[in-house]
């Protein structure tokens, strides 16, 4: 899933913009007189109760929050149930997947290697991966790991999980983004996993080990982060773990698995709330200059404004920023918040925020599909820290342009098929192996009299249902792919036999055709 910014509907006008760098110490200093203990802990006091009301209210089975302030702990709970139907409770230390949470997580421990001297965010991704390419020989050899982690390479969005979806390995996946076409090079924002993944590898690469290595000896095991992992397997392996419940038919439901590997570095962490706050207060420490692990310069610049989400739509709608894997903006009062949200459609919905001016950090995880509960119960507490109650009705503010994330996809969604279509060939003049430079190969067989399309190396399987001529239908149903998506199979046939095919779903970019 792409990244729901936490700050677009409640920052106001831009009052400062925090440079490459610059240390947070006199924000932080002057905070402390803009926010008292007292504030907090009615807050604090406050929150079941906003928990239990959104809980409610949106149905998802389970939530776990956390909130550090000056160091400390000050709450880290479970609620609800950690999968329908089955009587295990959420608590502090259920893990959950986190799905783009992991960004914010990945930058850190792209820090702790900064720090350590053995790369920097200007330095070239090609320096460490020999092999890396882009559509564009300049943007190959110019583009850094600030480039790729902030998302303004060029490559459009979402480029490569098309790939993920079918079966496509990490480094299959990286070695094919440069048959995408690429917008301007540093002077846009698409937000896309694969781009964060490949920053990560060079990180990797710098450090002369896996990501998955790095990731557990650079952060998890030094700041005791002991059910925190890159790996799947690893969130499999703990008993007290929440399943994922999409939201379909209006209701929460465990329907699917999300193995994120492929993207770890992007949507692949697991962790508890319990867990999380010991990063958050690493975040907040090493923005005070308190940490032995990182330094304010290495960690800073991944804080700061480095690209827009998008262009200013006028001088009465309020920016909001991308860093180095963390969303930047800020609020009404002119505080920096830093944050990120993580969501799969097949089921977690996810959020933290950083208020630096304040010193709270917030972390909400949930098991259900995306329909704002984590980026709400934020907005209620920061609220209620400020003003003394919510602003505003925030779940309510947040579901509604969420369920623009449930749509199907697909040009035939929602049509009803043809009264009378144009016959098709005989299903023998379609069946066959086909091949796609980017996709790679795709197998049309006939079963029971149907046609069967098969995809990518985990041969996901698409039943061909006739449309009308050389026209066939699938549905699709993935974490891209939302339930009742459609699309079109367009096959050129010549000499009465079929020549090659296009998916209309997957082709924005044109990759999406197979010939024999």
């Amino acid at each position: 899933m792409g990244v729901i910014s936490l700050f677009s509907a409640r920052a106001s006008m831009l009052v400062t913009v925090l440079a490459l760098g610059v240390s947070t110490t006199p924000v932080l200093a002057q905070a402390q007189q803009n926010v008292s203990e007292d504030a907090v802990l009615a807050a604090l006091e406050k929150l079941p109760g906003y928990i239990a009301s959104t809980q409610q209210r949106s149905g998802v089975p389970g939530i776990a929050v956390a909130v550090v302030h000056n160091n400390k702990t000050l709450f880290a709970k479970g609620f609800g149930i950690r999968k329908k139907g089955e009587p295990g409770a959420v608590d502090e230390h259920t893990v959950f997947q986190l799905a783009s949470l992991s960004k914010p997580i990945s930058a850190t421990i792209a820090a702790t290697q900064i720090t350590q001297g053995k790369l920097g965010w200007h330095d070239p991704v090609s320096d460490y991966l020999p092999d890396f390419a882009l559509a564009s020989a300049y943007v190959t050899r110019q583009a850094t790991i600030g480039d790729l982690m902030a998302h303004r390479s060029g490559l459009p969005a979402a480029a490569g999980d098309e790939l993920e979806d079918i079966g496509f390995s990490r480094a299959q996946i990286i070695a094919r983004l440069q048959q995408q076409p690429l917008t301007a090079f540093r002077l846009s924002h698409a937000y896309a996993n694969f781009s964060t993944t490949t920053a990560a590898e060079a990180v990797a690469a710098a450090a002369n080990t896996s990501w998955e290595q790095l990731a557990e000896a650079s952060l998890f095991q030094p700041l005791g982060m002991t059910r925190t992992s890159a790996r799947y397997q690893d969130y499999l392996a703990h008993d007290n773990r929440a399943s994922l419940h999409a939201f379909e038919n209006e209701q929460f439901q465990p329907l699917y698995q999300r193995t994120p590997d492929a993207q770890s570095p992007a949507g692949g962490v697991s962790s508890s709330v319990a867990d999380l706050a010991l990063w958050l207060k690493l975040l907040l420490n090493t923005g005070k200059g308190e940490s032995a692990l990182l330094t304010q310069a290495a960690l800073l610049p991944a804080m700061s404004p480095q690209t827009l989400h998008k262009p200013l739509p006028s001088l009465l709608k309020p920016p909001s920023f991308y860093g180095y894997g963390f969303n930047v903006g800020f609020d009404e009062a002119g505080d920096l918040r830093l944050g990120h949200s993580g969501a799969f459609l097949l089921g977690a919905s996810t959020a933290f925020q950083l208020w630096p001016a304040a010193d709270i950090g917030m972390v909400v995880l949930t098991n259900g599909g995306p329909v704002g509960v984590p980026e709400s119960l934020i907005a209620d507490f920061t609220d209620t820290v400020r003003y003394g109650s919510p602003q505003r009705d925030w779940y309510a503010a947040y579901r509604e342009p969420m369920k623009t994330l449930y749509q199907p996809v697909g040009d035939l969604a929602g049509q009803q098929a043809p009264t009378s279509p144009t016959p098709a060939q005989a299903n023998e003049s379609y069946t066959g192996e086909y091949k796609s430079t980017y996709f790679g190969p795709a197998v049309i067989t006939q079963q029971q009299g149907a046609l069967l399309l098969t995809l990518g190396p985990a041969r996901v399987p698409l039943p061909l249902t006739h449309w009308s001529g050389n026209t066939f239908a699938i549905e699709p149903n993935n974490e891209n792919a939302p339930a009742g998506s459609r699309s079109s199979v367009h096959f050129t046939v010549e000499n009465g036999k079929a020549t090659g095919f296009t998916i209309a779903y997957l082709d924005q970019h044109g990759l999406a055709r197979w010939q024999r």
